[in-house]
């Protein structure tokens, strides 16, 4: 894919932007930044897809507020199902694709600027097909991946039962914020 197909958002909100020319405020260094690359073009198929993914991940670093450290910064890609079963395959021995991947920063000192949170990738193929089988908005999907993998890049995991329901009220309250229905929840039978 060529380098037209790869895009980039700042992550920057507006109250953080940087000032207008001549202005005497200095941009806010405490913010956080989120970069969102897309390196499939498959991803025009889920409406607003890179603000989805900030607003999500945004909202799940907002939820744990003060254990985010100022002026952190962290990446999102949304890509296909083939560079995620690489991943996946090199990074974890699951020779498959599977819907998000966490890549969380290694520990560095405080006085490292910007401290690096890690980076979250989203499969577009598995997120469509997860979508469609749970009878889910593709955007909605979308946001709960990016928060789920937010709240890896912060610590939090689901290898027993008890980290796993932290884990899901966790999500669910961050998506109940964004509008978004618990994913969790059973279908309701027509």
């Amino acid at each position: 894919m060529g380098d037209a197909a790869r895009q980039r958002s700042s992550g920057v909100p507006a109250a953080a932007a940087d000032p207008a020319p001549g202005s005497d405020v200095p941009p806010d260094e405490t913010a956080v930044v989120i970069d969102v690359m897309v390196d499939d073009d498959g991803w025009s198929a889920v409406p607003d897809a890179e603000g989805v993914a900030e607003r999500a991940a945004r909202a799940a670093l907002a939820s744990l507020g003060d254990e985010v450290p100022p002026g952190a910064e962290m990446a999102i890609t949304l890509t296909d199902d083939a560079r995620i079963r690489i991943l996946n395959r090199d990074w974890r021995d699951k020779d498959k694709a599977t819907n998000v991947l966490s890549f969380p920063s290694p520990d560095l000192p405080e006085d490292v600027t910007p401290q690096p949170l890690g980076d979250v990738i989203v499969a577009r193929e598995t997120l469509l097909a997860e979508a469609l089988a749970e009878d889910k908005r593709p955007q909605d999907h979308l946001a709960h991946l990016v928060v789920h993998g937010t709240l890896h890049l912060m610590g939090f995991d689901h290898e027993d039962d008890a980290e796993a329901e932290e884990m899901e009220a966790a999500e669910r309250q961050i998506l109940a914020g964004l509008g978004i229905s618990d994913p969790y929840a059973l279908p309701t039978e027509s």
